[in-house]
């Protein structure tokens, strides 16, 4: 007997229902869908310079390789509070850019393996944390906030925390 997925039937039947209620409300259908989607490429065109511009200077921070010569000088520190030292420069990049970050997540899969210790914190922070940085810089940028600092702390403590718990976490369930 083959098993009913209903999330392809949801979303063909949430569109239909939108569909439904435009026609019932006699709303112009394709110029509203016209219409929206000039906007969203408006939108996409104006957010491309601060997406530019976090990608670059990602790129520069990574390749550099200033994050393993940095947590190596605190390598007996970590060691004694049981953080893998190895995780820290994927959650010191995570706030800037999710996909630099699955890279060294993925890396660090290839290398420790997914059933590892540090393979599995570093699901769990992949998972737990958002890119803070990315998302105020893009996203405020683009409707010109300029005052950021308080959704900057909050952010960088939420993901602070994310961290910490994901080791705890991964500690408890996986010893």
């Amino acid at each position: 007997m083959k098993i009913l997925n209903i999330g392809n039937f949801l979303i063909p039947m949430v569109v239909f229902l939108i569909i439904l209620y435009a026609f019932f409300k006699k709303v112009k259908i394709y110029d509203s869908f016209i219409v929206g989607a000039k906007e969203g490429l408006e939108l996409a065109i104006s957010v491309l310079p601060y997406l530019v511009a976090m990608l670059f200077s990602t790129n520069i921070f990574l390749k550099s390789g200033i994050v393993d010569s940095f947590f190596s000088m605190f390598d007996s520190f970590f060691k004694t509070i049981g953080v893998p030292r190895e995780i820290l420069p994927m959650a010191i990049v995570r706030p800037i850019s999710g996909n630099a970050s699955f890279a060294v997540m993925v890396d660090l899969i290839k290398t420790y393996g997914p059933d590892s210790f540090i393979g599995r914190v570093a699901s769990a922070v992949q998972g737990a944390t958002d890119t803070t940085i990315y998302v105020l810089s893009l996203y405020f940028g683009s409707i010109g906030i300029k005052k950021i600092k308080y959704s900057l702390w909050v952010g960088l403590l939420t993901d602070l925390t994310c961290l910490i718990v994901s080791i705890m976490l991964v500690s408890f369930v996986f010893g």
